[in-house]
């Protein structure tokens, strides 16, 4: 992930008791997705976000957040 967008995703998942294989069951996808997205290697498209923000009970705005002083786009 760039430096300009930050995860909470793998925090809000242990809180919720799921392991990554779980969320990613749940979210349809592969546990190495989940992986990848917890350790900034890919950034989830807008409908994966969506779907993890859904199966996590939360908003997509909980689970990723522009980085302090980023623009769109950056």
């Amino acid at each position: 992930m760039t430096e300009a967008l930050r995860t909470c995703l793998k925090e809000i998942r242990q809180r919720r008791g799921l392991t990554q294989a779980e969320l990613a069951a749940r979210a349809g996808v592969s546990r190495k997705t989940i992986n990848t997205v917890e350790n900034g290697v890919f950034i989830p498209s807008t409908v994966l976000a969506l779907t993890l923000a859904r199966v996590l009970e939360t908003s997509v705005e909980t689970l990723f957040q522009l980085a302090d002083g980023a623009a769109p786009g950056d």
